[in-house]
């Protein structure tokens, strides 16, 4: 799939977005290796911890079909500038991708940019930080 189109996807998503409480819309794009796109949307929830952010979403429903390896995920949001994943989606990422997934920050079809979650989640905590040495 070509990056405008997947920018598109997760725009769209964006506009399902619940956000009654920041009214910070965010939409993501996830593209599988397998070429099937899953689309999230941020939804809050009155106990702030309780909200799931767009690429937890995206990423969860694809799990939940059965797919486990993603190619690129796309990130658009509100605020009018590139808008990396959090902390936690950072982390969620590298459960399911490599570290040379791509994450296209886009503020619209035109304007993004491409980075990989290496650069992003440098020295991510994996299962062999679970293993006795």
């Amino acid at each position: 799939m070509e990056i405008p189109a997947l920018i598109m996807k997760a725009i769209e998503a964006k506009e399902q977005a619940y956000v009654p409480y920041s009214h910070f819309r965010v939409g993501a794009a996830l593209l599988t290796k397998s070429g099937k796109v899953y689309t999230g949307c941020n939804i809050e929830n009155v106990s702030f911890g309780a909200t799931n952010c767009a690429e937890r979403t995206a990423v969860f429903k694809a799990v939940s079909d059965g797919e486990r390896e993603f190619e690129a995920i796309v990130i658009n949001g509100d605020h009018g500038d590139y808008l990396p994943p959090c902390g936690i989606c950072r982390q969620v990422l590298s459960e399911f991708a490599d570290a040379s997934l791509q994450v296209i920050l886009a503020n619209n079809v035109e304007d993004y940019k491409i980075t990989t979650l290496e650069e992003l989640l440098p020295g991510a905590f994996g299962v062999e930080n679970l293993q006795k040495k």
